[in-house]
């Protein structure tokens, strides 16, 4: 019995066709075919039904596929446990980010993991939360450092990153200039400067001044939060923004909001727990969230 056996056999099996599975395996459909018959040889039994169009298990089939893939599924392992252990680790990690990555140091972060593993290409794109999220659960992404404003979807998991309380800020010339506090509804009359929907700030937002009652008025979007603090350094409106952003502009005026209470920014890592994971994105995520001190 030969790995390849159990290959072609499982890949028919899912396939329900030997064209198909011959494709899938790139390789010629004759050769698919004599490596299943010789396997149906050695064990003495027919493995597929082959009287109807669509190839189906017969019963020895259906009890021996699960049998197939474990043992596929061990040498594909052991194979890992080597590379992990030499440090052999090779492919590609694809990672996104959000433009509000705040003080999360994403360029040392890939030099330091591409001088441990220079074999291995590293892909960075920049998308709003909710493309990045489904990025990371369809496979597109290994990783992504997202604006958190809920529990992600089933077969995520995350580490937050950074968790750090939401301030309203206005300009210096702005009449709020002498408040401390201030509450959203008092900000619905008010241009609000904000990140475009799809973003983890812009649906925090949203659902602070629904559970306000108020509804804000949205003039003016920017998908870089330092370009939303520059439009209210110039007076062109107010915005809700992390307290680390509103202290690094030391022009702006930073108000507690009051109600609704305990409003927080939140990034964090995310990656997929479900479906396969690369060697190489296995050992980026675990990396990433050490030298973050996840």
């Amino acid at each position: 019995m030969e790995l390849r056996q159990l290959e072609y056999f499982v890949a028919v099996a899912e396939e329900a066709n030997f064209t198909r599975a011959a494709e899938r395996l790139h390789v010629a459909q004759p050769g698919v075919s004599a490596q299943i018959r010789r396997l149906e040889r050695e064990l003495g039994q027919p493995l597929l039904d082959r009287s109807a169009r669509a190839v189906r298990l017969t019963e020895v089939g259906a009890a021996a596929l699960p049998h197939a893939r474990a043992a596929l599924a061990a040498v594909a392992g052991v194979r890992q446990a080597v590379d992990d252990l030499t440090g052999l680790v090779r492919g590609q990690v694809a990672m996104g980010m959000v433009s509000s990555r705040g003080p999360v140091n994403l360029p040392d972060l890939l030099a330091r993991f591409h001088e441990r593993h220079p074999a291995v290409d590293i892909t960075l794109a920049e998308a709003t939360s909710d493309v990045l999220l489904a990025g990371v659960a369809d496979g597109r992404f290994d990783i992504a450092l997202i604006g958190l404003s809920g529990e992600p979807p089933p077969g995520i998991g995350f580490e937050v990153v950074l968790d750090e309380p939401l301030v309203a800020i206005s300009g210096p010339d702005d009449p709020l200039i002498g408040q401390a506090t201030i509450t959203l509804s008092e900000l619905e009359s008010r241009s609000l400067v904000s990140l475009p929907k799809g973003t983890g700030m812009r649906a925090i937002v949203d659902a602070a001044f629904l559970a306000d009652s108020a509804q804000p008025r949205v003039t003016l979007e920017a998908g870089d939060p330092n370009v939303v603090a520059e439009l209210v350094g110039r007076g062109l409106g107010v915005a809700v923004v992390p307290m680390s952003l509103a202290t690094h502009y030391t022009r702006l005026h930073a108000m507690k909001i009051t109600r609704p209470a305990g409003l927080r920014a939140k990034l964090a890592l995310a990656w997929r727990t479900e479906g396969p994971v690369s060697p190489a994105a296995r050992v980026f995520i675990s990396q990433a969230r050490a030298l973050l001190g996840l």
